[in-house]
């Protein structure tokens, strides 16, 4: 995840997008597996990329419906006003939910021995200190969306029973605003976000 990067200000776009990640994640997740390493790249990242309610809403999805689905949260590169924030942040989170997050800076070699011992260098990006130079293709990865979208479809059938609809602390009217984006990775690309 990049969220210096994002291309929205809605809140409730900022959550659906996230909540359409991880279940793409789940879904594609090797058979046997329930947990998964999130990289959280702060390239970009400045504090008026975030909000303290996004934040919030976000750690209260996670925790009530994807509960133990975190194996180890990496942030990385985050700037040090980061830290701020993230001391404002941590008392939203469950004890054993921030004890699995990991600073690591790509200018520390000490730090970096977490991505070493996790991910196969060779497959990594090298904006993550990897040795893989091809980065992020947005083609492929918009391709590799419309797949998964597909396969969603045909699992689940037309509906979608995203979390976020079951029990959102978000307000009824924005909830109401953008339903018809409940299962809509093309939702940006048609200007609903």
């Amino acid at each position: 995840m990049r969220p210096g990067l994002q291309n929205t200000n809605s809140p409730v776009g900022q959550i659906k997008y996230l909540v359409y990640c991880i279940e793409n994640a789940i879904m594609n997740l090797v058979q046997d597996q329930e947990q998964m390493v999130w990289l959280v790249d702060f390239q970009g990242w400045a504090m008026t990329s975030i909000s303290v309610k996004v934040t919030r809403e976000t750690a209260r999805i996670l925790q009530d419906h994807y509960p133990e689905r975190l194996g180890i949260g990496i942030l990385y590169n985050p700037p040090k006003i980061f830290e701020s924030f993230w001391t404002i942040v941590k008392p939203f989170l469950e004890t054993k939910t921030y004890k699995k997050m990991k600073f690591v800076y790509s200018d520390d070699p000490k730090s970096l021995k977490v991505i070493e011992e996790i991910f196969d260098l060779d497959k990594l990006d090298v904006a993550f200190g990897g040795r893989n130079p091809a980065g992020f293709n947005l083609e492929v990865y918009a391709r590799q969306m419309k797949d998964d979208d597909s396969k969603r479809t045909n699992f689940h059938g037309s509906g979608c029973s995203s979390p976020f609809y079951q029990s959102s602390s978000l307000s009824e009217s924005q909830q109401h605003e953008s339903t018809d984006l409940d299962c809509d990775s093309n939702a940006s690309d048609e200007g609903r976000l």
